[in-house]
């Protein structure tokens, strides 16, 4: 597998994860960013990045973004959501 095609996967993955969080609790800690080490499943060590922002429309909407880089390379990819609030 290509590293960009892991990478890819992985921030999929991550912005799953993320998205996951409850509005409540998601709303309670934006705006947040984070990073942190891992391992790709090839084995490879990345760095991911996940943000919680104040969308700039539709208001009191979040745009998640989740970043994941080849630690090493000039390698990453980002994946990204937009979670309105609930009705």
């Amino acid at each position: 597998m290509a590293v960009s095609d892991e990478l890819s996967e992985m921030a999929i993955e991550e912005l799953d994860a993320a998205c996951a969080l409850p509005w409540p609790d998601m709303k309670a800690i934006t705006p947040w960013g984070d990073s942190f080490s891992g391992f790709a499943p090839s084995g490879r060590e990345v760095e991911i990045e996940r943000r919680y922002l104040w969308a700039h429309s539709p208001a009191g909407a979040i745009a998640v973004e989740v970043e994941v880089r080849a630690i090493g390379l000039d390698q990453g990819a980002e994946a990204t959501a937009l979670i309105n609030p609930p009705r």
